[in-house]
């Protein structure tokens, strides 16, 4: 979706505005969304003495802190960009796309006392939900089919294959 502005960027932004009872959509890129007088705003009026980096790094140093039962490994490192959990723990950001990957045995803990959950369990904006519906559908197929393999229901199995195949075709549409 191009934003409704310029008509050259892609719409980034969406924000539906509600007065007396009538509601109007925006779909804007960012550069015109910070132009846009009181939408801009939202994005200008941070609170200057927060920054998220500080408390995420404060979050991951707890570890090293006397008390916590096992401090991080020196020797995790990201394969992709090099990236120590040290160095990641220390900014409050990843370094690349693989870093999640090579730090979730130490995230997932942190994460679930801070959200109680690893996964997004809220609402989803309707254009994207049909989307992340797909995605969980799949996960679940691709769970169903692990239990079915191991069980040994090579049946129900190549039935949850074919649907899990269905989905990704779908999914790509």
């Amino acid at each position: 979706m191009l934003c409704q502005k310029c008509q050259e960027r892609p719409a980034t932004v969406h924000f539906t505005k509600i007065v007396g009872g009538e509601k109007s959509e925006f779909h804007l890129c960012e550069t015109c969304a910070k132009e846009q007088g009181e939408l801009g705003q939202l994005f200008t009026k941070a609170i200057p003495a927060f920054d998220f980096n500080q408390l995420l790094s404060g979050l991951l140093n707890m570890e090293s802190s006397p008390g916590f039962a096992t401090p991080p490994p020196a020797t995790l490192r990201c394969e992709t960009c090099g990236m120590t959990y040290a160095q990641f723990s220390k900014i409050g950001r990843f370094g690349c796309p693989s870093c999640y990957e090579s730090f979730t045995p130490r995230l997932e803990p942190l994460l679930r006392r801070i959200q109680t959950a690893t996964n997004h369990t809220g609402k989803i904006p309707l254009r994207a939900g049909e989307q992340v519906q797909t995605k969980k559908g799949l996960e679940r197929l691709r769970k169903e089919l692990q239990q079915s393999i191991s069980l040994e229901q090579f049946e129900r199995a190549a039935q949850l294959r074919d649907q899990i195949r269905e989905l990704e075709q779908e999914f790509e549409r």
